[in-house]
């Protein structure tokens, strides 16, 4: 009977050790596709929970709600509906069929109703900041030959305005979710004279002050962040091919 060849330990771990190298080259060469298809997941399971509560699967809805409530308030008047006779709510229409809005902790679970639609599971900075990351990525990726990594001190400067629009809104919530001075917003009335409509200063609705706010600093926060981090993960992955490439020309195997 013929005894079945030992395998060297030591040449399985190198072998072992060859293939993960092979892994992290190939993942090296390919990690703006795999970011970019990350942060296109991340964007788009909020959209699909008001389109499953819509075919009445329930479950996956709501659990796409419970994973985003880690990311977001999820306050209903500073959300997208789907399915509804409107694409945003105020807080005093969701008022009529949501018994408690004064507790941010009871009015962020309001997902909507078959007559007003369904609540996307996050709010629309969240969609504004992670939806910019998600197309300043794919933008990345045709100016990544030229693009020049942005400055830390860059970064700040993009990531202010978003910083002091969330502070301020923080600290109006506390006075009252329809009660504070980013809600009314009668400090900027006075400040332009009331040259604009009313509804422009008052709430949180589509084409509101608040709105544009939200949008803009989340466009501006995340361009600015992509143009921090991109190229320098760039840089980083380009340094571990060519390091394993010169490794395996020192060993004389081939990738």
């Amino acid at each position: 009977m013929m005894e079945s060849p030992k395998i060297d330990p030591v040449d399985s771990r190198r072998q072992r050790a060859r293939n993960a190298n092979r892994l992290v080259y190939r993942l090296s060469h390919r990690w703006l596709l795999m970011v970019n298809l990350f942060l296109g997941v991340l964007v788009l399971l909020p959209w699909l929970a008001p389109v499953f509560m819509n075919w009445g699967w329930e479950a996956p809805a709501r659990g796409i709600h419970f994973v985003y409530q880690a990311l977001c308030h999820q306050y209903p008047q500073r959300s997208y509906f789907l399915f509804g006779d409107q694409f945003m709510y105020s807080l005093e229409e969701v008022g009529q069929v949501w018994p408690d809005i004064s507790n941010p902790l009871v009015i962020r679970q309001f997902i909507g109703t078959p007559e007003m639609g369904w609540k996307v599971a996050w709010s629309d900075r969240m969609i504004s900041m992670y939806g910019g990351m998600f197309l300043f990525g794919l933008l990345y990726g045709l100016v990544r030959k030229w693009l020049r990594p942005l400055s830390i001190w860059g970064f700040f400067l993009f990531s202010v305005p978003m910083g002091i629009d969330g502070l301020t809104h923080t600290i109006s919530d506390l006075y009252g979710l329809g009660n504070g001075f980013r809600y009314t917003n009668l400090w900027l009335a006075e400040l332009t004279n009331n040259a604009f409509a009313p509804e422009f200063y008052a709430g949180t609705l589509l084409w509101s002050f608040n709105w544009w706010m939200r949008l803009i600093t989340g466009l501006l926060f995340a361009l600015g962040l992509i143009w921090f981090a991109f190229p320098h993960l760039e840089a980083s992955f380009r340094q571990t091919v060519h390091q394993i490439e010169a490794k395996f020309r020192h060993a004389g195997v081939d990738l």
